[in-house]
């Protein structure tokens, strides 16, 4: 049942014909292409105005405080989290402490 099944190469059915065969074909030149008059530029040149760069910096003080923001609530939030463990431990410590007094 859990053993694999190997699939068996199917015998070839009829005759077998050989791969036809491709005859080299003789290229003649022709004319030759013009070439281009003056090369396209390949990407479009930006102009960093003022208010462009005011405004990256403003978009990039936006996105430093958002990472800031929830990092440290992320920082927070385990902080909180270590803190109730640990009180947890210390209730349950006190009450497995007093519990063994009684016996």
């Amino acid at each position: 049942m859990f053993q694999p099944k190997i699939p068996t190469m199917p015998q070839p059915s009829g005759l077998v014909t050989p791969p036809a065969v491709i005859q080299p074909t003789t290229i003649t030149p022709g004319t030759p292409a013009p070439a281009p008059a003056a090369p396209a530029p390949s990407r479009p040149v930006v102009q960093l105005t003022p208010g462009t760069a005011v405004a990256l910096v403003g978009a990039g003080t936006a996105v430093v405080l958002v990472v800031g923001t929830v990092l440290v609530s992320l920082l927070l939030a385990v902080a909180v989290t270590s803190a109730s463990v640990a009180v947890c431990a210390v209730v349950l410590r006190s009450l497995i402490a007093s519990e063994a007094k009684r016996r």
